[in-house]
């Protein structure tokens, strides 16, 4: 009963984590409209570019403390290992100023970080 109750609390941390992420990346979008329009917009987005790698690194994080302690599979983790590669092309996008690039994969982030919810 009691690995009942700790595999609950792992599969909620890593809920959680991929959560925050999804919701990170939506206001990523958010404010790369203020970008266009605010002059506050530009500091909105770098900031929130810090916080979406941070929630990446966390969902990496939930992913591996929900494996390793119950001997599941480590798919979670290649997913939650994927979005931080992901977040980091992103970053280096952004810092370039390739908008061609970097609104589709941000695009792109974003659905695929639904999915993965939808699939907790």
């Amino acid at each position: 009963m009691a690995t009942q109750a700790a595999a609950q609390r792992r599969f909620s941390f890593l809920q959680i984590a991929i959560t925050l992420q999804t919701l990170t990346i939506f206001l990523q979008a958010v404010s790369a409209g203020l970008l266009l329009t605010s002059p506050y917009g530009e500091t909105l987005h770098s900031a929130g570019a810090r916080v979406m790698y941070g929630a990446s690194v966390l969902y990496v994080l939930a992913a591996v403390l929900a494996w390793k302690p119950g001997g599941g599979s480590p798919r979670p983790i290649w997913h939650a290992s994927g979005f931080l590669v992901l977040a980091s092309v992103q970053v280096a996008l952004g810092i370039a100023h390739i908008p061609s690039v970097h609104l589709p994969l941000g695009v792109l982030m974003f659905g695929l970080s639904v999915l993965a919810l939808a699939r907790r």
